[in-house]
């Protein structure tokens, strides 16, 4: 069951810029950052409400956010949606025909198992799930 949005991924080039944004103009409270090894950024995660803003920053030139940047310039790049059972929804969501990106959820920000979902399948949006 999908219980909340959990995070907003915005990719940013450079983290001081996006924080005197989104932490100094909008006062937003900085809660945690974490270089996320297996997705090669570090994410700055600024809570709103019972749900955050994620600001990726790609810590290397391969990484997908550093694509993503390269490629669409910065801005919003996932809505993350927090999941009881991470390996239920999966099933349930590609029974519903939308295609993962990956096999099997991945290591994510804060210890959560992570999987993402193709935008082509999700009505133009990339899904990420989050689950324990």
């Amino acid at each position: 069951m999908i219980r909340k949005i959990d995070h907003i991924g915005i990719a940013v080039p450079d983290a001081e810029a996006a924080l005197a944004v989104f932490r100094d103009a909008l006062g937003l409270e900085l809660t945690h950052t974490e270089d996320v090894a297996s997705q090669k950024v570090t994410a700055y995660q600024l809570r709103v409400g019972e749900s955050s803003l994620e600001l990726l920053v790609p810590n290397d030139p391969e990484s997908v956010i550093a694509k993503f940047l390269a490629k669409r310039g910065q801005g919003v790049h996932h809505i993350a949606l927090a999941v009881d059972d991470i390996d239920a929804e999966i099933a349930r969501m590609k029974a519903a025909g939308l295609e993962p990106l990956s096999e099997t959820p991945t290591p994510g920000a804060g210890g959560k198992r992570v999987i993402f979902f193709h935008p082509r399948t999700t009505g133009g949006v990339l899904l990420e799930l989050c689950g324990a």
